[in-house]
């Protein structure tokens, strides 16, 4: 027998089909048996690489016992996080003022009239941990909602007085200056953990975001900023949480030194993260950057990656029941896998028969190339390919191990972040494989996820669902613009153009920025608006910086003024809590810097290896405030306005330099263009 679940479009939803509680994911059907049955509503929040999700799973709602409380007492939804952000993110701000903190599996109680009174996240299935049992909540709170009503619903109102106060507290007004991002910085700086790398304490996650503003202070002249950006790559490149077998990043250490992951990998952060390596590896040339760029792109298009061209949600912690099993190894199955004893991988990983977790193996780095080279006598180039010819041996291994479980869905705004890093990197890296990959999903992208000319957030297997946020359009576009930096091609432009004009549609708040859903969507609890960066940046963040770009392409006042009023929402938090407002960082030092602007005109088939010079001097170095349009002539209809009126000189390529609306001189040949890139630098 199966359950509601079985229908869903969710993996995560689907993993509970089977369970004995009768479960139904959020809709009509549900939230009207509540009020029509007069029962409060069990609410469960998770998503389906979550290790404790499944664990509760296990322990709680396949047990029949608890299933029988729960049925008969409440009405049990089921909800992916992933699908459902804004369910998740007005629930999660109720628990965190119930406990103090929150997480996942997210437990929440609600009224009929979908007000939580009460919230949790795991709870085990008998007293421990200092937690009452599962079974034990569910009765307490049956007993509560039959027998003590009007505490329930005075219970309720308070937290509904603190989510409302919360949201329209959130945003600080003022304005957000060039003092205030350097504030921010010295805050990144003087908070960094400079023995083991990152921020904060174990739990660590990996910060993409605050590396990626302080590789911008760096441009901006910052010395400092770049030191400690190579300390955090440096040290999580290491491995554990970096997969230094099969390339990706899991989603956080569980310890400070980056040792133990937890094992799931999301796409989100590995499309973060190797953009932020990216970067580095642009400015300063260290190979191992590049080669992680690599290794994590490769990882996504053999693991992640859907025949049509989207990519994959997440893979699971979890295989055989058992977290981490896939990953970890003994130094017996090591050697057996290299057929031999191999002393330098060893060294090099400080392998021992005891191992270093739990008596198994997480493969990290224990000492340098430099220091493997002086041990054996090698030079230190050579210590590279050594080491990948061993790790290709493990992979072939590993890959015959039952594999972690894959949230086949594909999301919108995760795919836009995705597509932006190999649209980058195809361009950095002069890859086509890359630039393939990228065209394939945008195609995939604007054809599968484009329903009657709106935009939704999730797909598979042929299913889109019916909800869309405001991320997923802003994500969408600034990987449009990515790509179009890369081929140059109309089409990827116009998307991005019509997108933009759509997400200030539905999603525009009068009193400045945006809403994170539409005004025609399901009315929930309240019509969030959430303006913190949390794993994935905010919708409003990502709006922010699409609608500057799109203004240094377009030309487009209307559309620059939307994203400076924008920025006033957090001017007031950003310095004081700059981990979690760093994409709204960088948005700032984009507004604040001079945008330069870059219009190459020439003929692609007669000039096509001068225009290959002219863009491998642009792109040879991180210029994070540049903007770049090329085309032939005559100009294709719906390119970027930066074209307009933009003639090629002496029938030579011509590239035309503006900054700070100020235009250089025309540069018909890459020394010019390159002294031009210099001045305005």
């Amino acid at each position: 027998m199966t359950n509601r679940l079985a229908h869903a479009t969710s993996p995560y939803l689907r993993q509970h089909a089977g369970n004995p509680v009768d479960w139904y994911p959020w809709g009509p059907e549900a939230l009207q048996r509540a009020k029509q049955e007069d029962k409060p509503i069990f609410l469960s929040i998770g998503y389906a690489a979550c290790h404790w999700c499944h664990v509760m799973a296990h322990e709680s709602f396949e047990d029949a016992n608890i299933a029988a409380q729960m049925n008969q007492h409440f009405i049990n939804i089921k909800v992916d996080r992933e699908e459902r952000p804004d369910l998740d993110g007005i629930y999660m701000s109720a628990v965190v003022a119930f406990t103090g903190q929150g997480g996942w599996p997210m437990s929440v109680f609600l009224t009929p009239d979908l007000v939580p009174f009460y919230g949790g996240t795991y709870f085990p299935p008998r007293p421990r941990y200092g937690m009452p049992s599962f079974h034990e909540v569910l009765l307490a709170l049956a007993d509560y909602w039959y027998n003590q009503r009007d505490e329930v619903i005075q219970s309720g109102q308070r937290i509904l007085e603190a989510l409302l106060q919360q949201k329209t507290g959130n945003a600080s007004g003022g304005s957000l200056t060039p003092e205030t991002t350097r504030q921010a910085t010295r805050a990144l700086l003087s908070s960094y953990d400079g023995g083991h790398g990152g921020w904060g304490r174990a739990p660590k996650f990996p910060q993409p975001m605050s590396l990626e503003f302080l590789l911008r202070r760096h441009a901006a002249g910052d010395p400092k900023a770049l030191e400690t950006v190579q300390h955090a790559l440096d040290a999580m490149s290491r491995g554990g949480m970096y997969d230094v077998v099969g390339g990706g990043f899991a989603r956080y250490s569980t310890d400070a030194d980056w040792l133990v992951p937890h094992f799931e990998k999301m796409l989100y952060d590995n499309a973060q993260l190797t953009s932020a390596y990216l970067h580095a590896w642009q400015i300063s040339r260290e190979p191992r950057y590049r080669q992680v760029v690599q290794e994590t792109l490769d990882f996504v298009q053999r693991e992640l990656l859907d025949p049509q061209g989207g990519f994959y949600s997440s893979l699971d912690a979890d295989s055989e029941g058992v977290e981490g099993k896939f990953y970890v190894w003994t130094l017996d199955e090591i050697r057996a896998t290299l057929g031999e004893t191999d002393e330098l991988f060893e060294a090099a990983y400080g392998l021992t028969q005891d191992g270093n977790w739990e008596g198994k193996i997480v493969l990290q780095r224990a000492a340098t190339d430099d220091e493997l080279a002086e041990r054996f006598g090698l030079p230190a180039e050579e210590i590279p390919a050594r080491l990948a010819q061993r790790h290709a041996q493990l992979l072939l291994q590993r890959n015959t191990r039952i594999r972690p479980g894959t949230d086949d869905k594909v999301l919108t705004s995760w795919n836009g972040l995705m597509l932006a890093a190999f649209a980058e990197a195809a361009r950095a890296l002069e890859n086509d494989t890359y630039l393939l990959v990228a065209q394939v999903n945008a195609d995939f992208i604007l054809r599968e996820m484009l329903v009657e000319g709106r935009l939704r957030r999730s797909w598979r297997q042929g299913q889109t669902s019916p909800e869309v946020f405001l991320e997923d359009y802003a994500a969408l576009i600034l990987g449009l613009l990515e790509l179009y930096h890369s081929d140059f091609n109309p089409r990827w432009f116009v998307a991005a153009q019509t997108l933009t004009q759509e997400m200030i549609t539905l999603f525009q708040d009068p009193d400045g920025g945006f809403f994170d859903t539409t005004q025609k969507a399901e009315a929930v609890l309240l019509r969030p608006k959430d303006l913190q960066d949390n794993a994935t940046p905010s919708g409003n963040a990502l709006a922010t910086e699409a609608l500057l770009k799109m203004a240094a392409f377009s030309e487009n006042e209307e559309w620059l003024h939307l994203a400076e009023q924008s920025l006033t929402q957090v001017a007031g938090m950003v310095a004081e809590y700059p981990t979690a407002f760093s994409r709204w960082l960088s948005a700032a030092d984009f507004s604040q810097n001079s945008t330069r602007q870059i219009a190459l005109i020439g003929d692609p088939k007669e000039d096509s290896a001068q225009m290959a010079e002219f863009l491998r001097e642009i792109r040879d170095e991180y210029r994070p405030n540049t903007v770049v349009a090329a085309s032939g002539l005559p100009i294709p209809e719906g390119s970027p306005a930066l074209l307009a009126d933009r003639p090629m000189l002496d029938g030579k390529v011509t590239a035309y330099v503006c900054e700070g609306f100020v235009c250089k001189r025309p540069a018909t040949s890459v020394s010019e263009l390159k002294e031009l890139l210099n001045v305005a630098s």
